[in-house]
């Protein structure tokens, strides 16, 4: 019996008719590269190249403030967010070309509710070291959300959501530190010749694209803390470990396994890094309460789960099968993380167990036999 036909069996054993089978065996092929996988013989990791100009960002917010340094940096940030804003001329010009200065005074800049509350950080990760932007306002984080990954449109953000990892994001600050670097050394200013130093630049997407974490303080995943038997401030301290370890996650499959996805494979190994960050050991009841299923077979309307579907949709009862499967492999997760850390948490075999997840579908995971095994 192979892979594909193990998973089959697994999904009908669960219930699921044929048309439901090849439904979840298509949401749920595993695409991380973990086999091609080269982990760093150190850690951390070299720093990716954007990390230089971030560190520079960071000792300018000291200087003159978080709120100052992105207005500076992110041209995004000198539009409002505003429905059609995108497909007007001044700011496709603005934003594919990095022209502040061709902004006219008539536009409004986007204005933050408690612009004070906004920190720029950087965070040593199992995948190396990444920028963090924190809102302390929940509409703050709505607003960068929207305006960075969403061209200044007013798309909803889910109450549910309270982090985002943006990557490839052009950084017209870097290159214009590139050009500054460049006409220095090269003795020239002519334009002409910089626009050819340009073309050959944009291939070389490491030199102006970077990756980075936006993060709210509020209740992770909407879950209040009353819920989980913890203080509002207990609840807030540890949200707020939870998501960036969550983020930081999707930063190492996506740097190391070549993936990251809208998926619930992705988010349960994430949201088990999170939690195991925030109090030492994996609560598969507190994983079930950020996705919505804390009263399985009950689905309560808002978890997270609905923002996992699929494209296109998974059918109903396909749906349902991923709800039993969900529930099963992180109760399965909470027993393999006890026994696998029974002696001690090293940065070894928490690596271990990271790539050994990475390596399995979640209907494996949900299969107690073959969770057994990997012991």
């Amino acid at each position: 019996m192979n892979r594909q036909q193990l998973r089959a069996r697994i999904l009908a054993e669960f219930g699921a008719s044929d048309s439901e089978v090849t439904e979840l065996l298509n949401y749920n092929e595993n695409i991380f590269e973990s086999h091609k996988c080269k982990l760093p013989q150190t850690f951390p990791p070299v720093p990716e190249a954007h990390i230089a100009a971030w560190e520079k960002y960071v000792i300018e917010a000291e200087e003159i403030g978080s709120h100052e340094v992105l207005k500076n940096t992110f041209v995004q940030l000198q539009f409002p967010i505003l429905s059609g804003i995108s497909k007007t001329e001044e700011y496709r010009a603005a934003t594919r070309q990095g022209g502040f200065a061709s902004i006219s005074k008539n536009v409004v800049n986007i204005v933050f509710k408690e612009p004070e509350k906004l920190q720029i950080k950087i965070h040593e990760t199992l995948a190396g070291f990444i920028p963090v932007i924190i809102a302390g306002n929940r509409q703050d984080f709505v607003t960068l959300v929207q305006a960075i990954t969403k061209q200044n449109e007013p798309q909803p953000v889910p109450d549910s959501m309270g982090a985002c990892i943006v990557s490839g994001y052009n950084n017209w600050n870097r290159i214009y530190q590139y050009q500054k670097q460049w006409k220095a050394q090269q003795n020239n200013d002519s334009e002409s010749e910089w626009s050819n130093e340009f073309k050959r630049l944009i291939p070389r997407k490491e030199l102006y694209q970077d990756k980075f974490i936006i993060l709210s303080t509020g209740p992770y995943s909407n879950v209040p803390a009353n819920k989980l038997g913890l203080t509002k401030m207990q609840w807030q301290q540890m949200s707020l470990k939870i998501r960036l370890e969550h983020e930081c996650t999707h930063y190492f499959t996506r740097r190391f396994f070549g993936s990251m996805r809208n998926n619930l494979l992705d988010e349960l190994i994430a949201d088990y890094r999170g939690i195991v960050a925030a109090i030492g050991s994996y609560r598969s009841d507190w994983f079930l309460h950020f996705i919505g299923l804390e009263s399985f077979p009950n689905y309560r309307e808002g978890g997270r789960l609905q923002n996992y579907r699929g494209e296109p949709p998974l059918s109903e009862g396909a749906f349902k099968i991923l709800q039993t499967l969900v529930v099963c492999a992180a109760k399965n997760l909470e027993n393999f993380d006890k026994q696998f850390f029974a002696q001690s948490r090293t940065l070894a075999n928490e690596l271990s167990m990271l790539l050994t997840l990475s390596k399995l579908t979640l209907e494996e995971l949900a299969s107690s036999q073959i969770t057994h095994t990997l012991l």
